[in-house]
């Protein structure tokens, strides 16, 4: 059974090796994904949908599949 996985700003932040300020700017881009929800507290987003982003814009950083 697959899981679904969210992730929000801090995970992206820790993902991508940047702080708040640029996960704010990184998310409000036009070719980042949606958010899969918006709360009070802020978005998430599904973690494969980040993750295919980061394979696309950030090479260097994409998951190897074989890990």
């Amino acid at each position: 059974m697959h899981k679904i996985r969210f992730m929000g700003a801090a995970e992206i932040g820790e993902r991508l090796g940047v702080g708040r300020n640029r996960v704010y700017q990184i998310t409000r881009d036009r070719d980042f994904p949606e958010p899969y929800q918006t709360f009070a507290m802020g978005s998430i987003w599904l973690a494969e949908d980040v993750e295919a982003w980061i394979a696309a814009h950030r090479p260097a950083l994409a998951e190897d599949p074989e890990e």
